[in-house]
């Protein structure tokens, strides 16, 4: 069966009614569009794991700030709908801004915390409250047994995580590993932005995260140098921040840290912001 397209809540709703009262198991993989191959390994991660495939496609106004790229971000569609329809997806969910918010914008917010106005929530101020009101929204209207998320916003998936256990929500959240092309830069919709030799800048970042990763088992202080030693090559590469944080809290770990950690790194390569991540133990300890 071709791709199911609902542009209404109420639409979507009823589409998944009959998959419910035929007791499927239903997938929800919320995007932005612009759907590349990271995008793509989410949802065949959906369709191992439940019956029915549902991609949201909304580019959520309330997790950009007013100097951000919204207007910019790209939009395709038709490209995205024929993608889903060759993945076997069973329902794409591509409301308009209008029908989200139907007042205009939110005034009820779901808020991050402490946790939400650090790292990309320092950048990009009340980015994760926009995050998380939307992600709950869809959550509620689709109503899905799992919600599959990509790794490469680590932050945006530990917050996801804990609202749903916070908030008693009846949902699993899915993580699938972060999809990289061939020379390890981390596939975002904003990579189409880069020029060529913007592109070669920005593999900096993925490198930078194996160096980190390599000096793991001397301590913080040499995970954070040998990183920083090559993002100052890269002149194209304007750091925003590199940290180190506990998969736990994703509060900065202590000096004395051993075991896992992830190493977050943010920087704006020309005119594009990119982020990336890498799972390190400190120390040398895998436990």
């Amino acid at each position: 069966m071709p791709t199911a397209v609902a542009e209404t809540i109420t639409e979507l709703r009823s589409l998944l009614a009959d998959e419910r009262a035929a007791g499927r198991r239903v997938a929800l993989v919320p995007t932005m569009g612009a759907l590349h191959d990271g995008h793509l390994a989410l949802i065949e991660r959906a369709g191992e794991i439940a019956d029915t495939v549902v991609v949201s496609i909304f580019v959520n106004p309330l997790q950009f700030g007013p100097t951000e790229d919204l207007d910019r971000y790209p939009r395709t569609l038709a490209d995205d709908l024929a993608k889903a329809d060759r993945l076997g997806v069973d329902f794409v969910f591509a409301p308009t801004a209008n029908e989200m918010y139907p007042s205009g914008t939110s005034e009820t917010r779901v808020t991050a915390g402490a946790v939400g106005s650090l790292y990309e929530g320092r950048s990009r101020m009340g980015h994760f409250d926009g995050v998380l009101t939307v992600v709950s929204k869809l959550l509620n209207i689709v109503q899905p047994d799992v919600v599959v998320f990509g790794q490469k916003d680590a932050q945006q998936v530990f917050l996801v995580g804990r609202m749903v256990r916070d908030l008693n929500v009846p949902v699993r959240v899915e993580v699938v590993s972060i999809v990289r092309d061939s020379d390890g830069l981390a596939l975002s919709s904003r990579n189409r932005f880069l020029d060529a030799r913007e592109l070669r800048a920005a593999r900096g970042l993925s490198i930078a995260l194996e160096a980190a990763e390599s000096s793991a088992d001397r301590g913080i202080d040499a995970v954070l140098a040998a990183a920083q030693s090559v993002l100052m090559g890269e002149s194209l590469v304007q750091l925003d921040y590199l940290t180190i944080v506990h998969p736990d809290t994703f509060l900065p770990v202590d000096d004395d840290h051993h075991g896992k950690a992830i190493v977050l790194v943010a920087a704006r390569v020309g005119s594009t912001r990119l982020i990336d991540n890498a799972t390190i133990y400190l120390g040398g300890t895998h436990s």
